[in-house]
């Protein structure tokens, strides 16, 4: 959900109207397009969950596009608001390098 959030994920409007609201035009990324992932498992009983358990699923989410876009003005000083798609971050990079 972060990655595409930061990297694809844009909803465009246009005169008031919603230009990409179907899935046809809302880029989602596929299971090729974002990394493998990992997980670390850290068990930790929680007197608040049913069973000891407690609630992850979506936690993870929150620092991923702040995570990507800071890695991107890191890479090139040019400020991203999300989605950073392919094109603005090419588009920043020229940028950046006219500059030098």
């Amino acid at each position: 959900m972060g990655i595409g959030y930061a990297l694809s994920e844009e909803l465009v409007i246009e005169q008031g109207h919603v230009v990409n609201g179907d899935l046809r035009k809302y880029k989602l990324p596929r299971s090729l397009d974002i990394p493998e992932v990992v997980p670390i498992l850290v068990e930790a009983h929680s007197a608040d969950g049913p069973f000891g358990a407690k609630g992850v699923g979506e936690i993870t989410s929150i620092p991923t596009a702040p995570a990507i876009t800071n890695a991107i003005y890191a890479r090139w000083s040019a400020n991203h608001r999300a989605a950073a798609t392919p094109g603005q971050v090419l588009e920043k990079g020229q940028e950046a390098r006219s500059n030098l």
